[in-house]
């Protein structure tokens, strides 16, 4: 069978054109990332099946869904797929189990679309991992913004899909409402083998979220590729934004409980990051800003700051503003920098010369802590 996603699209609708050719893992969790106009919605309505291209392909874990050449167009209620949108849309006159109800009838109505066969179906485990238990008996309009979207990402996945499909599913939330969502996105990502497809603007949502990452510019691929990587990439603007990041898979060693301190350990080295929560060897993944990391040729003999690492440049570009970013290695993992053009002439920065990186602790923030049970 064939492990991934194949989705290629040429549309033509008046003054926007989509051209994509994109080649996907079927696993985790694959974000489409881009300011508004990019075409992220689009290309996600075509996989869906509400847009029809002038020319596609779309193949899913070996099923050709679309194929322009021959004539195969699998219209949208004969996808084995779901789909969460920016509002909830609940029915309001239903109950909360109604509504996840609602969705079993499709499977139901379509037994040859979602057979029982290829999954074991999970509606309680479902129900749990998003944490509506209590919600069951009440009605939309007794749920904050946050549980209706728990709930609408619970009704799509009660349809045990082949993938979920979800469209700026935050985006509708205040700052509040985003935070007590997302650890159970993540959660979901751990816990279910559903290839997800998460369109967003966010860079919070995609350093958070993210396993693969696609980045569109005016209906075409800028760039595609594992997160770190793609977010590490000189050539594109996410490495010159203000909120440029480096995203690093740590696992928790110790807790240095008289200095309210967590260190966390990557490719044999070692960070120290602000205390939490976490059973020793747990998976973390953690946040750094290219504004908080600075370069120096000697380990310093007396700094306030603990993350002192060794590192090799493997890239330099000036960027706006009398700006330039750096692209290092520490261990395998990339790391960005931005500094001032001035600080890189006076250390003679060049791609190939070993440095150290400082790290404000305060900087790398615990945004992935995978769930184990």
């Amino acid at each position: 069978m064939n492990n991934s996603i194949t989705a290629r699209f040429k549309l033509d609708y008046g003054e926007f054109q989509l051209s994509v050719n994109l080649s996907l893992p079927n696993s985790g969790v694959t974000v489409l990332f881009g300011h508004s106009g990019s075409g992220k919605t689009t290309l996600l309505r075509c996989i869906v099946g509400l847009q029809q291209a002038q020319q596609s392909y779309l193949e899913i874990n070996g099923s050709v869904w679309e194929n322009s050449d021959v004539g195969i167009f699998l219209p949208t209620h004969k996808r084995p797929l779901g789909y969460v949108f920016q509002e909830a849309n609940l029915f309001s006159h239903l109950s909360v189990r109604e509504n996840l109800n609602f969705g079993l009838k499709r499977i139901k109505a379509n037994p040859a679309n979602f057979p029982s066969k290829k999954a074991t179906f999970q509606y309680t485990k479902i129900i749990n991992l998003l944490g509506i238990e209590h919600l069951l008996d009440r009605m939309p309009e007794r749920l904050s913004g946050g549980e209706k979207q728990r709930v609408a990402i619970a009704r799509a996945l009660v349809l045990n899909p082949e993938i979920l499909l979800m469209d700026e599913p935050l985006a509708s939330l205040d700052a509040k409402r985003k935070q007590e969502i997302l650890p159970f996105l993540s959660r979901l990502n751990q816990e279910l083998n559903i290839p997800v497809l998460y369109v967003t603007h966010s860079h919070q949502e995609v350093a958070q979220l993210a396993d693969y990452l696609v980045v569109l510019e005016a209906g075409k691929v800028q760039a595609s590729g594992s997160l770190s990587e793609t977010l590490s990439r000189l050539d594109l603007p996410l490495s010159q934004d203000r909120e440029a990041t480096t995203v690093w898979n740590t696992t928790v060693v110790e807790h240095e409980t008289d200095f309210h301190l967590t260190r966390v350990v990557f490719d044999g080295s070692s960070l120290s990051l602000p205390a939490i929560e976490a059973k020793i060897g747990t998976p973390l993944r953690i946040q750094i800003y290219a504004r908080d990391v600075s370069i120096v040729l000697e380990v310093p003999r007396a700094t306030s700051i603990l993350n002192v690492l060794p590192a090799t440049i493997t890239d330099i570009v000036d960027g706006e503003s009398g700006q330039t970013i750096v692209r290092l290695e520490v261990g395998n993992q990339p790391l960005l920098a931005h500094i001032t053009r001035k600080s890189a002439l006076i250390l003679n920065l060049k791609i190939g010369k070993a440095v150290f990186v400082q790290i404000k602790g305060m900087s790398i923030l615990n945004v992935c802590q995978k769930f184990r049970h």
